[in-house]
């Protein structure tokens, strides 16, 4: 049976979740259809998440992108959307998706939003110091 497009985001529990982690995923093959000529919009979309108890499943996630393919919409109701129902369906402490939209009539547009779990705050960054592969030694 072939794979269809579906708007159902499965999830599995978080591994981790006493633990703030990144996950990064980039999907380069985003597609949608312009809402006013009906023609191919092309994305490459960026999504950056901290999980809490849940996490999303990535056959599902591509399905659930791949549903995009024929709805014609702004690129800001798309991106907002995509956000929503992530968010929805994970809970996360905080997930981000930055969606780059190719050129269209000589313009490139990319959209950023953003959600933060109320009372979430990330841990302070730890900077730790560069080492030198080639630094000269002492004698």
């Amino acid at each position: 049976m072939p794979t269809q497009p579906s708007k159902t985001l499965e999830t599995f529990d978080n591994p981790q979740p006493n633990r703030d982690y990144l996950i990064h995923i980039e999907i380069p093959e985003f597609t949608s259809l312009c809402p006013l000529t009906g023609q191919p919009d092309f994305a490459t979309l960026f999504l950056d998440y901290i999980p809490d108890k849940k996490n999303v499943e990535l056959k599902a996630l591509k399905l659930y992108i791949w549903s995009f393919r024929e709805e014609g919409a702004f690129h800001e109701a798309i991106t907002n959307k995509i956000l929503d129902d992530l968010v929805e369906a994970l809970q996360p402490r905080y997930m981000r998706l930055k969606a780059k939209w190719w050129v269209r009539g000589g313009i490139y547009t990319t959209v950023v939003a953003e959600h933060r779990k109320p009372g979430w705050a990330p841990q302070p960054m730890v900077e730790l110091p560069e080492f030198e592969t080639n630094a000269p030694t002492r004698g």
